[in-house]
């Protein structure tokens, strides 16, 4: 079977989390041909992998987003739609679920150009109505450019030559979802969408936070990631979640329940499990395994551990990972010196596995996260964590739904300093505690997580999809 995977951000770009788990999952599926389609930001990463791709992968083809800014308005011609292509404009523009197979046909089967549309009479009308409804105080040529902004990445992903696959699998919503329904709707294969985290979730907490989006276009932003997140769970046969709870809040966004199914992570328990103890040196080791990015906060990280210097003298922290964000990584080097903090570590990419048998705990401060695959690798390698209570890190480390075996690590309150530095205090103060955590940890992974159940779980979702998607053409 040829399987596209639609990878957004992430693979083979930046290392670490959805990167990791893309990568593996690849690996351990020699019997089926992989073809990569993803989205990148910037065409200055075009070819510059972090990962040698596994020998199965047949293709690649790289889309990026800032490409979009060099289409051409030379030789625009004069557009006439008809009301059923009016309509699906004015919906995607409203971002109100418009007729996707309408635009389908129109920007990918006709090749309509972009730049005519976007330069039509038709468009400025629909922004003018749209201004006098909802913008009289802001200006006519800011909201016209914030509405081009929008849609243009949109137009261009349509634009794309889809490659042939039996089946697509998305790994995300948003704009990978949107390829991947295209891809189905086009080419009449089916469309899996397994989230990690829950894509427009993130990204809503992103624009909140954000300042490069103005606060009075704040929701039109957020209502163009609901829509595409709509427009993917539509299209799918099988939309999966990794744990119960991401599950519900993907039906309240649109996902029909019929289509859902929980199928969580696993790991290379086996690798994990021989990780030795460590060895004392006088030091408690604490390990954060993550990407330099603003949603893992590393500055509270960092705030925190200058809190806990103040309590334990001799706790040391490394920050192991990749850097997805230069000038995040830049922030956060400075507010170290600023605060003039010793024992802080930046390792960069290592050798996980290896790097862990000198830690006796690890911690995630993430804003957002699903089931973060650090965790489930420090838990394997008995060393307990302290999280932040997002995503299912709080059923990682209670056991709920999982198992009656205890608590193996402490979950906080995100961006709670004071109460991620007392729970570090804890473990650190704690020998006893966090050796018992770790052996509940290492417990539950071997229980509900290993990678072979997680692989076994996806090709058994693939044969029924494809059975569907058979049955539903016979009818």
């Amino acid at each position: 079977m040829r399987i596209c995977v639609i990878l957004e951000g992430c693979y083979p770009y930046v290392r670490g989390g959805v990167s990791s788990w893309i990568h593996s999952y690849m690996q351990a599926m020699p019997q089926h041909k992989f073809l990569l389609w993803v989205i990148g930001a910037e065409a200055k990463n075009r070819g510059k992998f972090k990962y040698e791709l596994p020998s199965n992968v047949e293709e690649i083809h790289e889309v990026f987003l800032d490409e979009a800014m060099n289409l051409s308005t030379k030789g625009k011609k004069q557009l006439h739609f008809s009301e059923t292509e009016i309509e699906a404009h004015r919906k995607l523009i409203h971002s109100e679920e418009p007729d996707w197979n309408v635009l389908y046909r129109l920007y990918n089967t006709k090749q309509v150009s972009i730049m005519s549309f976007l330069m039509s009479e038709f468009f400025l009308e629909i922004l003018i109505e749209i201004s006098r409804e909802k913008y009289k105080y802001i200006s006519f040529a800011e909201f016209f450019h914030t509405q081009r902004s929008m849609l243009l990445p949109m137009l261009f992903l349509m634009k794309q030559k889809i490659p042939d696959a039996d089946i697509y699998h998305s790994t995300s919503t948003g704009y990978g979802g949107l390829l991947g329904s295209m891809a189905s709707a086009v080419k009449s294969k089916p469309l899996v969408v397994t989230e990690h985290g829950i894509y427009t979730r993130e990204r809503e907490e992103e624009i909140l936070r954000s300042d490069w989006v103005k606060p009075y276009f704040q929701d039109s932003w957020i209502s163009l990631f609901y829509m595409l997140s709509k427009c993917a769970y539509s299209q799918a046969t099988s939309v999966t979640a990794l744990f119960t709870r991401a599950m519900h809040i993907q039906e309240k966004i649109g996902c029909p329940f019929y289509k859902q199914k929980v199928i969580g992570n696993g790991i290379n328990y086996r690798a994990f499990e021989l990780v030795p103890a460590k060895i004392n040196n006088g030091y408690i080791d604490i390990a954060a395994i993550v990407r330099f990015h603003p949603i893992k906060d590393i500055k509270t990280m960092i705030y925190s551990f200058y809190e806990l210097k103040q309590r334990v003298s001799n706790a040391r922290l490394h920050i192991l990972g990749d850097t997805d964000d230069e000038q995040y990584r830049d922030e956060c080097e400075d507010l170290i010196s600023q605060l003039n903090i010793q024992d802080i570590l930046i390792v960069g990419n290592t050798n996980v596995l290896k790097y862990l048998e000198q830690i006796d705990f690890t911690i995630l401060t993430s804003i957002s996260e699903g089931q973060p695959l650090s965790v489930l690798e420090s838990l394997a390698a008995k060393r307990p964590c302290v999280t932040t209570d997002v995503g299912c890190c709080r059923d990682l480390l209670d056991g709920t739904g999982y198992d009656h075996m205890g608590r193996a690590g402490i979950c906080v309150p995100p961006m709670h300093s004071q109460a991620i530095a007392s729970a570090m205090e804890f473990l650190c103060k704690n020998e006893s505690e966090r050796l018992r955590m770790g052996d509940v940890g290492q417990r539950r992974i071997y229980q509900s997580f290993l990678h072979e159940d997680m692989i076994n779980n996806y090709l058994q979702n693939y044969k029924e999809v494809v059975d569907k998607w058979q049955a539903s053409a016979l009818s």
